[in-house]
């Protein structure tokens, strides 16, 4: 399970069942009045296919977890207050309701825990090397939405 974690950072690419309310908990902070937490889930629906059953995700750590500091470190840059940042994604093969990435960021008030939430994980869909292959009944594709990894630093804000 390669993890990264110090002091407020806290970076994980895993097969593994994704610590939701641990995430939350290792977030909450005596300085921090919020706590915004983001879970997606496998849905059964992907970009014009319907009956997707499961997504299969594949990465490596070499290359992810040094992305995902980088967006912590920009999201701190762009969004200043922001306490604890936590990005944990799966790989391998996650079924339908099943989380397969969380954001976690504290902060002394909401504003900047929604804000850097937000593009903490809007930045690891454009900056982050994972791929995602979508399962239904007889195949299988990886997604439809592909793009260009862009760096952390020029992912353009949120409106």
């Amino acid at each position: 399970m390669p993890r990264s974690s110090t002091g407020h950072d806290w970076f994980e690419l895993t097969v593994s069942a994704l610590p939701v309310g641990e995430i939350y908990e290792w977030a909450v902070r005596p300085e921090c009045g919020a706590v915004v937490l983001f879970s997606g889930t496998v849905r059964d629906h992907a970009g014009g296919r319907t009956g997707v059953t499961a997504l299969e995700y594949e990465a490596y750590a070499e290359a992810v977890l040094p992305v995902f500091e980088r967006i912590a470190r920009e999201a701190r840059r762009r969004h200043p207050g922001a306490v604890r940042i936590a990005i944990l994604h799966r790989t391998g093969e996650i079924a339908l309701g099943e989380t397969s990435v969380v954001v976690a960021v504290s902060s002394g008030h909401r504003p900047v825990a929604f804000e850097a939430a937000r593009f903490v994980i809007d930045t690891l869909k454009e900056s982050a090397p994972i791929w995602k292959k979508e399962i239904w009944p007889g195949g299988s594709d990886w997604g439809t939405g592909a793009q260009e990894i862009v760096p952390p630093e020029q992912v353009t804000s949120n409106p």
